[in-house]
């Protein structure tokens, strides 16, 4: 069997709070599957909500952010506040509010916790003893348009292959590489997903046999602390909220 992402379309999940168990429980589950779940649903699912006409957004990505720099594109086309939150460099802490019939929809207080469990729910009822479930939103790349995908929790999957110590085609050791293979899968995704009516919150990725399977696995794997990150001069620009 060939590699196979399998959008799944479901019912309109409807904020402040709706109990996704129904969507969830109609997932067809393999062993060897790795489910996407936006990180939308799940802030639903768990109540992670806020009227729009009950709080100013940008106080709102303040309480959510541990960075936080306001920010207003010099084509006055539109305002924009930038952060970390979760350790991810984003705009506006992940907050959205496209398909939140008047609310701001926020991550999931602990998007690895949130994965951790709806995997081993789906683990227990198909019977499965490989499998990963990641949570997704949409992200922006700086100096270029259009949104692509990342992951802002998992469970259940090795998200890096450490390739420090090979060598290249001509001999040269690898002293820092190591490869990133969940995003480009949430990428895709994502992409399946779309970003306006389609009502299609998972994808189901099948056959695919690049990636390690693990219990231990988290996002703490992945993130890099901001002083330590390639790109720590531009983050340092992003003061720090005190809390």
């Amino acid at each position: 069997m060939g590699l196979e992402f399998i959008p799944i379309k479901t019912r309109i999940v409807h904020p402040p709070k709706d109990d996704i168990t129904d969507i969830i429980d109609s997932l067809d589950i393999q062993d060897g599957d790795i489910v996407f779940i936006t990180s939308k649903i799940m802030g639903i699912a768990e109540g992670r909500t806020v009227r729009t006409d009950a709080i100013e957004k940008e106080e709102l990505i303040r309480q959510e952010a541990e960075r936080y720099l306001p920010f207003m594109n010099t084509t006055g086309n539109f305002h924009v506040n930038l952060s970390v939150t979760q350790n991810i460099l984003i705009p506006a802490a992940g907050i959205d509010e496209s398909n939140a019939d008047g609310y701001f929809v926020m991550w999931p207080k602990n998007p690895d916790k949130s994965c951790r469990e709806i995997r081993k729910y789906l683990m227990k009822k198909h019977g499965v003893q490989r499998l990963g479930v990641v949570s997704t939103d949409s992200h922006t790349t700086p100096l270029r348009w259009g949104v692509t995908g990342i992951t802002i929790g998992l469970s259940g999957i090795e998200p890096l292959r450490d390739i420090r110590g090979e060598s290249d085609l001509f001999g040269r050791l690898m002293h820092v590489t190591k490869v990133d293979l969940i995003d480009p899968l949430t990428s895709m995704a994502v992409l399946l997903m779309g970003e306006s009516d389609e009502s299609t919150p998972i994808v189901i990725l099948r056959g695919y046999e690049g990636i390690s399977f693990s219990d231990k696995a988290s996002m703490d794997d992945f993130k890099i602390a901001p002083e330590e990150d390639l790109y720590r001069p531009l983050i340092e620009v992003i003061p720090k909220i005190k809390k």
